[in-house]
């Protein structure tokens, strides 16, 4: 499980949930939670809070252009990678941090992933969960 730790910048609630905003050394999360201020007190700006998310959910991107409606959209370099025969995991350096993703070979075939490559990650927003201390 990928976990960072961060800040709650900002939040929409509206009836059972919420969209949280989570600062993570400058770059801003989102989060789906099903709460509200009202039903949980840590959902406050300020509140120290980490993210949440699984290696599998964690998409590469390379040479993206253009609009894209996942929120979580972050640079990082690949570390390596670790090829499976059907899955492989790649580690990367986001801001001195690993960041782990598992995507299909054939992925890693297709876009001609290697170590040192730049590359963005993204986490749709409702696949990070949030974790107080």
């Amino acid at each position: 499980m990928n976990r960072l730790k961060g800040r709650i910048k900002n939040l929409e609630s509206s009836e059972m949930m919420s969209i949280v905003e989570v600062d993570v050394d400058g770059d801003i999360f989102s989060a789906v939670v099903l709460e509200t201020p009202g039903s949980a007190a840590y959902l406050k700006e300020g509140v120290p809070i980490d993210i949440v998310f699984k290696e599998t959910e964690v998409s590469i991107g390379k040479g993206l252009t253009g609009m894209i409606s996942l929120r979580n959209r972050i640079k990082a370099k690949i570390k390596s990678i670790e090829r499976g025969s059907l899955m492989s995991k790649i580690i990367l350096d986001y801001k001195q941090r690993n960041i782990v993703s598992v995507i299909t070979t054939g992925s890693v075939q297709r876009l001609r992933l290697q170590a040192g490559d730049e590359v963005e990650w993204l986490v749709k927003t409702n696949e990070v969960a949030l974790i107080t201390e």
